[in-house]
């Protein structure tokens, strides 16, 4: 758990305990908040010492670390080429993720073509067969049933 929480947590711990043991005295409940959290935070300071330090050493570290990400940052605006390369983790993973999503492209257009081949190749057997049928029933002509009647052919 972050030291952060368990700072907070301590320190609204340590308020609820002073708020119940000042319940039973005969004070407005606002008076008792307000003695409640004198008190914790006194007692804060003491008990909760290593835990609070422990907390600015972590937020220290994040402002250190915020600090020199911009200096790096003014620096490359600046025009240090060194300050780009060293800091540009957007650009590396941006490339990272364009060179993934090239070879996904890449394999993905290789099934979509040998599926449109396989498509084209079927369709051209389709046709090929449909044509033939055609020139074998105009070679047939007509079955003899729908011949059309002659004028003295009435039934």
């Amino acid at each position: 758990m972050s030291p952060a929480f368990k700072y907070s947590y301590g320190r609204l711990g340590l308020f609820l305990l002073c708020f119940l043991l000042l319940l039973p005295t005969p004070l407005n409940i606002l008076v008792k908040a307000m003695v409640a959290l004198l008190v914790s935070a006194v007692l804060a300071l003491f008990v909760l010492r290593r835990w609070r330090d422990q907390m600015g050493d972590q937020l220290s570290s994040a402002a250190s670390k915020r600090s020199a990400e911009k200096a790096r940052l003014r620096a490359a605006l600046a025009g240090d080429d060194e300050a780009v390369a060293a800091g540009d983790r957007v650009a590396a993973a941006a490339a990272a993720r364009r060179s993934d999503e090239d070879e996904d492209d890449h394999e993905e257009a290789a099934l979509d073509s040998s599926d449109r081949a396989k498509g084209a190749a079927n369709a051209a057997k389709a046709s090929a067969a449909s044509a033939s049928a055609a020139v074998d029933a105009v070679k047939a002509g007509p079955p003899d049933d729908h011949r059309p009647a002659a004028a003295g052919d009435e039934k």
